[in-house]
């Protein structure tokens, strides 16, 4: 038969609950780093004479970032933001599967708005105050 003395389920529940809070912040700060990412990246757009049209956009499995539109252009940006490149570059963390479902809600945004003009697809990659645009990122 075994027996448990309360001290023992005690620490487990109690390191349990710190593993659980723990993974909890750290999903909560990744989540505040992509808000802040985006909101950064739509500033700088609109700073470079861009409508921004559209915020996460989601189409089936898909989000774009930011859907924005200058004169006949219509840019269709991912954004990468990390608090550090400790890991790697954030523009090097958009997979071709994650590009793929871009281009397939960016194609089905084109065709509901009947857009006949220039397109382009963007990273904005975000490494804590610094923001580096990649223009044509993929196709």
């Amino acid at each position: 038969m075994l027996t448990f003395g309360f001290d023992k389920v005690d620490n487990f529940y109690f390191i349990l609950k710190l593993v659980i809070e723990s993974t909890l912040l750290v999903e909560s700060d990744k989540k505040k780093i992509g808000i802040t990412g985006e909101n950064q990246a739509a500033s700088y757009l609109e700073g470079l004479g861009f409508e921004i049209l559209e915020r996460n956009y989601r189409y089936k499995r898909a989000e774009i970032d930011i859907i924005a539109m200058k004169s006949n252009l219509l840019l269709f940006v991912e954004v990468k933001a990390r608090k550090n490149n400790r890991f790697g570059n954030p523009e090097e963390f958009v997979s071709n599967s994650q590009k793929k479902l871009i281009i397939e809600a960016a194609d089905d945004y084109i065709h509901a708005i009947n857009w006949q003009k220039n397109i382009r697809y963007d990273i904005i990659a975000i490494t804590g105050k610094e923001l580096e645009h990649f223009q044509d990122a993929f196709y």
